[in-house]
């Protein structure tokens, strides 16, 4: 059983099972049951596609493998958020120029 941690959703303390390339697996936290299906059929898909691209029969391999290509896309949006993060914070500060500058010139 694996435990994890409270993050998303809000429910009390329940076991909920998955498949995950055809395993079963009870997972035991306080997110909520769709959450974690939602979740599993995510990691499933990953593993379903790197045995298809692979043609790899070893699960552990595919699980390693598709948890790097889950690991390179969260990587890549945490990239892309603090893109978007620096892009709004210019943006700001110009906007504040351009008030500053507004208002010294009223006055």
């Amino acid at each position: 059983m694996y435990d994890i941690p409270a993050s998303r959703g809000a429910c009390t303390m329940k076991s909920v099972q998955v498949e995950i390339f055809n395993q079963s697996y009870n997972v035991r936290g306080d997110l909520d049951e769709a959450y974690v299906a939602d979740l599993a059929r995510y990691v499933d898909g990953k593993m379903r596609s790197v045995a298809a691209a692979t043609r790899t029969v070893d699960s552990l391999r595919i699980a390693v493998l598709a948890a790097l290509n889950i690991a390179d896309e969260y990587h890549a949006l945490r990239q892309r958020r603090a893109s978007v993060e620096d892009d709004l914070r210019f943006r700001a500060e110009r906007c504040l120029q351009l008030v500053d500058a507004a208002l010294k010139d009223s006055a």
